[in-house]
């Protein structure tokens, strides 16, 4: 038969555990006269409820989404000083890794700039090229139609004499 336990009970069971230092879970266990595996079982799912809220308060600077870095950003353009500080310890950081992101933006906003003249310049040259091909073939043509002309006054000057 399983023992019902309230849940200040478990709460404060969980403490006494994870504060236990050199001791083992299971002479904790035997000193709350719980179960073992019971005893695990609760701080397996202690753990498992925390991890989701300790991975979205304390996410790493450099999983940060480029939309997030930007937002950052927007936040942080007109603080200085203590209140920087104040909302770089919030989200856990620094105020070099919002220069870093800073400068990093700005390195792509220019980088996009010049890719977009880079590409008008290719499609002018393609533009160029083909204008180049066709006048080309229009030379070509122009020539043959010149060496058929004299070639056809030559063969009637012949005819003539």
């Amino acid at each position: 038969m399983s023992a019902a336990y309230s849940e200040a009970f478990i709460e404060q069971a969980l403490v006494k555990v994870f504060s236990r230092g050199t001791r083992s879970i299971r002479s904790v266990s035997e000193e709350l006269n719980v179960r073992f595996h019971t005893l695990k079982y609760w701080m397996t799912r202690k753990t498992k409820n925390d991890r989701p809220r300790l991975a979205t308060s304390a996410k790493r600077p450099q999983d940060w989404s480029p939309e997030e870095q930007l937002v950052a950003l927007h936040e942080t353009h007109g603080l200085s000083g203590e209140a920087l500080q104040a909302w770089c310890r919030e989200r856990g950081v620094f105020t070099h890794q919002l220069e870093s992101w800073r400068t990093a933006f700005c390195m792509a906003t220019k980088a996009t700039g010049v890719s977009s003249e880079a590409r008008l310049l290719k499609d002018e040259n393609v533009k160029l090229k083909r204008e180049l091909v066709r006048k080309e073939k229009a030379l070509a043509e122009a020539a043959a139609l010149l060496v058929l002309q004299k070639k056809f006054r030559a063969l009637w000057e012949d005819e003539d004499k």
